[in-house]
């Protein structure tokens, strides 16, 4: 068996001298312990070193993308096409693969060969004759140091940096911006006031100013391609009749010169715009597709570089940009945020407000599998980024929708509220409720109070001895009178039932009061005679 075993400078091809050694992977290392017992298993058969660092950069940048070099192809063709019946151990199996494609040599990749390869570079120093130690970390170091800058030349789309400061310029060009158009607003306000009411958009009140200059100028000016008619004609009128101050004309250049400044930050802003949104879906399109390029690149801006986003989970991902408030939650023992930088995202902005923490815990799940992939993955299609947008934006439809089937899972159960609705959608009719007659009429009650009040009270038949009696005596027959009367016919049998004891009492009551007064009525009679 033969090894190809590269090092930085240049090709080594071993002959395995004991290969019964290889099938005791775990104690193979002792075996190469020492470089007398390291010579006994492995013996140099020739050694292809490299002329320039040029030669070894191109040499292992093939060997990074998985193809044979042309000092690669060169060995293999001098040394082991001649023993063609030996099998070639290599470290890196697509390598193999495509070895035994174009040179037709059989090669083999195993736990064993690795493990041959790790002991190999123990002893290479002992191994390989004519390549002192200095020389070999030396060209290590110049090949990893050509390497690098290779990679960062080679593929300039994956450097986030310009991500990170184009996102911060662009910041800084919004704030510039603001101010300037609020100091325009200000100065210019005070010669022709009512403009800035009428016209709202910044980038056309600086164009117009620019355009008309002193308000004297409108009616003579044609506004047509920067506003619409309807508003120049507004324009026009309000200059006739503004309110504003005179300037001269040194202050006017200065304004003017003001409004040239926006205008330019403002185109060059628009130019920025597009830049950033091309990296981004160079750098990483599947996030792009998830969150927009502007939320996209404050995550990255804020993380550093699109590997350290990469390392995070999906739980902080989630409150990126809203550490302050999170420590301050921590701190008091209050509700953490749901959300960071994250709720600027398209996906969050459309949602209602209840759901907001829901969508943004799922879109930053989502975003960071993406982030990963862009990070991490060869391909640079945002295939991922577009399935999984479609997968939120279903979601989110069921959500608004009051939704209640799982999105995932099995699918078998189904929450109470379905098995709710799904009651209550037959209703019993209940005629009762739209019954508007009382039991008892108003007209009939208050006819009874009439004829109550009507009804005279019969006046009690005395004799002149019996004027002594006690007006309490007449009250008594009053109330007794009055409670003797009959009830109105309509009313229930259980008030009916319930009034009859208390009637049979106020009878025996009165009957008693009768045969005390005719006793009385006897004795005075029998007295007088």
């Amino acid at each position: 068996m033969l090894v190809l075993f590269e090092t930085a400078a240049g090709y080594a091809i071993f002959k395995v001298l004991d290969e019964s050694k290889l099938q005791q992977v775990n104690s193979l290392y002792k075996e190469f312990e020492t470089p007398e017992k390291a010579n006994k298993i492995v013996k140099l058969k020739h050694f292809e070193k490299f002329q320039d660092t040029t030669e070894a950069l191109a040499a292992a940048t093939a060997l990074v993308e998985g193809k044979i070099g042309k000092s690669l192809k060169k060995v293999l063709k001098k040394v082991v096409a001649k023993e063609a019946h030996e099998q070639l151990a290599i470290s890196d199996a697509k390598l193999g693969g495509v070895i035994k494609e174009k040179m037709d040599l059989s090669c083999v990749h195993s736990p064993a060969v690795s493990e041959l390869m790790r002991c190999i570079r123990s002893q290479m120093e002992s191994l390989i004759s004519g390549l002192p130690p200095k020389e070999i970390s030396a060209m290590s170091l110049g090949l990893a140091h050509s390497l690098s800058r290779y990679k960062l030349k080679f593929s300039p789309d994956k450097v986030d940096t310009m991500i990170v400061q184009a996102i911060s310029l662009l910041d800084d060009l919004d704030k510039e911006l603001n101010n300037y158009i609020m100091r325009c607003r200000e100065w210019y306000g005070w010669h022709f006031p009512e403009l800035g009411k009428i016209i709202t958009d910044n980038l056309a009140y600086c164009k117009t100013v620019r355009h008309i200059g002193d308000r004297t100028n409108v009616a003579g000016s044609d506004l047509s391609e920067i506003i619409p008619e309807e508003i120049e004609a507004e324009v026009k009128l309000a200059a006739e009749i503004s309110m504003g101050t005179e300037v001269s004309e040194e202050d006017i250049g200065n304004i003017r010169h003001l409004c040239d400044q926006v205008i330019e930050i403002s185109e060059y802003r628009a130019q920025l715009y597009d830049y950033l949104k091309n990296r981004m879906m160079a750098i990483a399109p599947n996030l792009t597709v998830m969150v927009g390029e502007l939320v996209g690149a404050r995550l990255i801006s804020h993380a550093g570089s699109l590997l350290n986003l990469a390392k995070h989970p999906a739980s902080t991902v989630q409150i990126l940009g809203a550490e302050k408030a999170l420590f301050r939650a921590l701190k008091t023992r209050k509700d953490t945020p749901k959300y960071g930088l994250i709720y600027h995202a398209s996906l969050v902005g459309q949602t209602t407000a209840k759901n907001k923490g829901k969508i943004s815990r799922m879109l930053a799940a989502k975003a960071a599998l993406a982030i990963r992939y862009d990070a991490l993955g060869e391909d640079t299609n945002a295939e991922m980024g577009a399935e999984n947008r479609a997968k939120l934006e279903a979601r989110l439809r069921q959500l608004e929708e009051r939704g209640i089937r799982r999105i995932s899972g099995t699918g078998k159960a189904m929450a109470k509220a379905d098995k709710y609705q799904h009651k209550s959608e037959v209703k019993i009719y209940d005629p009762s409720g739209e019954s508007t007659i009382p039991t008892t009429s108003k007209k009939r009650k208050f006819e009874e109070v009439e004829e109550e009040a009507e009804e005279p009270v019969t006046p009690v038949v005395k004799s002149k001895k019996a004027k002594k009696e006690t007006v309490t005596q007449v009250e008594e027959e009053a109330t007794t009178s009055a409670a003797a009367e009959e009830p109105p016919k309509k009313k229930k049998k259980k008030k009916r039932v319930a009034d009859e004891p208390e009637e049979e009492e106020v009878v025996t009551v009165t009957e008693s009061a009768e045969k005390k007064k005719k006793k009385k009525k006897k004795v005075k009679e029998e007295e007088e005679d």
